[in-house]
């Protein structure tokens, strides 16, 4: 027999299997008590045919057939789990939690409904929803006793310590103390800032298991939650004596010598960790990250960390994510020439490291270098020829240099890679809109903006920049006005909103209003913009303020020196005046 065809009857026994443990869900549909006949045999073909799909990877396929079973019969909980699991596998979490509350709700009982309903809602960050699930499926399913220890869990990090603990403490009264429930209880007791009842467990956990370096960890981080950072340190270095190599005392050291800001000490150490076998990968790309995230390393170790990421980078050579981590501290130094020079360098060496391209073209976006932006932008779009991200830059790069034609023709391929990604979409529409409006097609820009809204009627920045543009045309200013006011509503502190909207009442004659709002721009702007002092100076022009507006808008030419405009604006006030 061929691999192949092997292959495909190991799929058709499976799938037997499943079918036959579904059966209930086939023949017929039940509904307040009567019987729904249907074509039985249409939907078992249909459905057989959808899980193959879904075993070969074809997606897209499975779905379409899963949805003519639900159409054949929409009581079927097997059909709306199937497409659940295959649109968590896409990324399309909001309609796949869609479909396992409906799978759940026809089959209330079935353990693995459960199970992704709170998973679902663990990913999204609703830890108070996967608890209900949890704590439902703890109660349903008594003997799976595991689920009641990651209950406690999540009561935990949901900072609901006294149900935690109440959770834990019964398991560890069952068990005794154990390496599961009773590791659990102190961690909850360290979060609750219990230092002392945590000491005491963690201390017995020792005993019990004393070569159990985890634990002796956890003793050094009690000690470091009583701040007895000198305790803490003594354990440290026992374990650094007994293990010098111990992957898991090396990453707490680091993270207790970042938290008490030793870092002489630190960097020392990080140079071991960097070229320790026993580090993983990934706990190494997550220390580097944080320490480059600390503001006060990368300021006054700035040097040190430089040599320390050199070093990590020797002992992986052809690894794209681990060579970007230098550029990473230059950005977070605001070295953006130094950081573009190394993303170049890394092109060089490997010119199919996305992540770079990408980074690099982040990097001038940032620095404004849209010559640079332009120009390696239609490398990485044609190169890259699906990324997403890669066309909007280019696209972006193209506006800013006066290359409308070739940026509509960007954002129009952007268009079919966002597919049914309304946010991508939400992106495009934006873009487009404003390249539209700054090639003067103004009718086409407005319509634009307007099928955004569509898309998403509360997206703050398509309602601001829609806003804006409709008042720099002195065009549906009352309907302006009530876009921009719903923005500020929502982001009382954004000064690019609050400009938008005092521009805006400027426009509509309320003088008081916007020159109110504009004073406390400016008073608290740390960073000056020269938009913000321009739009200032025409509202004190129109009160006859000459003398302040022309201070100004001399403030605004010094940011900006291509505001030329203004030099005739002072000259008429001063004239004027």
């Amino acid at each position: 027999m061929k691999k192949a065809a092997f292959i495909i009857s190991v799929l058709l026994v499976i799938l037997a299997i499943f079918l036959s443990c579904n059966r209930q869900m086939i023949p017929f549909e039940v509904q307040k008590g009567k019987v729904k006949v249907y074509d039985s045999a249409t939907f078992e073909r249909y459905f057989v045919e959808a899980i193959k799909l879904k075993l070969f990877g074809n997606s897209s396929d499975a779905l379409s057939l899963l949805e003519q079973c639900l159409i054949i019969n929409p009581g079927s909980d097997a059909v709306c789990f199937q497409m659940a699991q295959i649109l968590i596998a896409l990324g399309d979490e909001n309609n796949a939690k869609k479909y396992a509350l409906k799978a759940y709700e026809l089959d209330p009982k079935n353990f693995w409904y459960f199970m992704m309903l709170a998973g679902t809602y663990y990913k999204e960050h609703n830890i108070d929803s996967a608890i209900i699930f949890y704590d439902k499926a703890s109660k349903a399913f008594p003997e799976k006793e595991n689920l009641l220890l990651t209950l406690g869990n999540l009561y935990s990090e949901n900072k609901n310590y006294e149900k935690a603990d109440a959770i834990l403490e019964a398991l560890d009264k069952k068990y005794g103390i154990n390496e599961g429930s009773t590791v659990s209880t102190v961690k909850n007791l360290m979060r609750g800032e219990k230092y002392n009842e945590a000491l005491e467990k963690a201390r017995i956990l020792v005993e019990k298991y004393p070569d159990e370096i985890l634990y002796k960890g956890l003793l050094a981080e009690i000690y470091r939650g009583l701040g007895d950072a000198e305790k803490a340190m003594k354990i440290y270095q026992d374990l650094l004596d007994k293990d010098p190599d111990n992957p898991e005392t090396l990453l707490s050291l680091c993270d207790f010598l970042i938290n008490e800001k030793k870092y002489d000490d630190l960097m020392l150490l990080v140079n071991k960790v960097a070229i320790n076998d026993n580090v993983s990968r990934g706990d190494k790309i997550s220390l580097f990250t944080r320490l480059i995230e600390t503001e006060e390393l990368t300021e006054k170790y700035g040097n040190k960390l430089d040599i320390s990421l050199r070093v990590l980078e020797a002992a992986y050579i052809n690894d794209d994510i681990i060579q970007l981590l230098r550029p990473e501290l230059y950005i977070a130094q605001n070295k953006l020439t130094k950081a573009g020079e190394r993303l170049e360098e890394i092109i060089n060496k490997n010119e199919n490291n996305y992540y770079a391209w990408e980074k690099l073209l982040l990097v001038y976006l940032q620095e404004g270098n849209y010559g640079k932006l332009m120009e390696k932008g239609e490398e990485c779009a044609s190169k890259f020829n699906r990324s997403f991200l890669a066309k909007l830059l280019y696209a972006t790069a193209a506006s800013e240099n006066g290359k409308y034609d070739i940026a509509i023709d960007e954002l129009r391929k952007a268009t079919i890679l966002a597919g049914n990604n309304k946010d991508m979409m939400l992106q495009v529409l934006t873009q487009k809109a404003d390249v539209y409006y700054r090639m003067k097609d103004y009718v086409k820009a407005f319509k634009t903006f307007d099928e955004a809204l569509k898309n998403n009627n509360n997206d703050l920045t398509v309602l601001n920049n829609y806003a804006y543009y409709l008042a720099e045309r002195n065009t549906r200013l009352k309907e302006a006005e009530e876009m921009a006011k719903r923005v500020i509503e929502k982001e009382k502190t954004n000064s690019t909103f609050l400009d938008t909207y005092a521009w805006i009442l400027y426009k509509r004659g309320k003088i008081k209003e916007a020159e109110k709002i504009m004073e406390g721009i400016i008073r608290k702007e740390i960073e000056p913009d020269a938009e913000y002092y321009e739009h200032y100076g025409y509202i004190l022009k129109k009160k006859k303020d000459c003398k302040n507006a022309v201070i100004n808008w001399n403030i605004a030419l010094k940011i900006d020196s291509t505001k030329k405009e203004l030099i005739k604006e002072i000259q008429d006030c001063q004239e004027r005046y």
